[in-house]
């Protein structure tokens, strides 16, 4: 049975961040055997869940997501639905807490596409959570402490009972996400 990947990166981010890149080229010196799906997320909210949800149908065989910030939210909400296992990077907690400072327009970092966020998005948003984690043990949680965006003592507590692996010090965009690979590697069995 093939194994496929998805990355997922995070809000105004793209396939493009450093993080993706280092990912896929760990995944393809040390999992030659596991496919990785790296898409640009739709900068759309509700075009973005449509845009995973037809990638997941599209694809056969064992799925296990990894995700960043916001991709690490969605991951977390696809290992839910369809019982699969997630890596969560600096993952975005519900209820998106400061999430609001998105309202209006925005601009991805990476394409420089404008866009809109409104009211209705992060409701939307915010309906995409479980109340409680059903398989703790399929999740795995990278915290950098030193996470200027989210505050990684709440995303401890909301994954109580999952895995979760701390650095101290570090960053939002986890500076030594490369160090981890090791862990992901055997959580995912690959």
């Amino acid at each position: 049975m093939s194994k496929t990947i998805i990355y997922l990166h995070g809000f105004k981010s793209s396939s493009d961040s450093s993080k993706a890149k280092v990912f896929d080229s760990l995944i393809k010196k040390h999992a030659r055997k596991t496919q990785i799906i790296i898409p640009d997320i739709k900068d759309d909210i509700k075009d973005s869940y449509e845009q995973i949800e037809e990638i997941i149908k599209s694809i056969s065989g064992e799925i296990s997501f990894v995700g960043s910030s916001l991709g690490g939210y969605y991951s977390h909400y696809f290992a839910q639905k369809y019982n699969t296992k997630a890596v969560l990077i600096n993952p975005a907690i519900p209820p998106l807490e400061g999430f609001d400072i998105h309202l209006g327009e925005n601009k991805n970092y990476d394409t420089g596409n404008k866009f809109v966020i409104t009211k209705e998005d992060i409701e939307f948003l915010r309906e995409l959570s479980y109340k409680k984690i059903k398989k703790p043990q399929d999740i795995l949680v990278l915290l950098e402490s030193g996470d200027e965006i989210l505050n990684y003592l709440k995303t401890i507590s909301y994954f109580a009972g999952c895995y979760v692996d701390i650095s101290y010090g570090g960053n939002h965009s986890f500076a030594n996400f490369d160090s981890k690979f090791t862990n992901i590697k055997s959580f995912l069995n690959l």
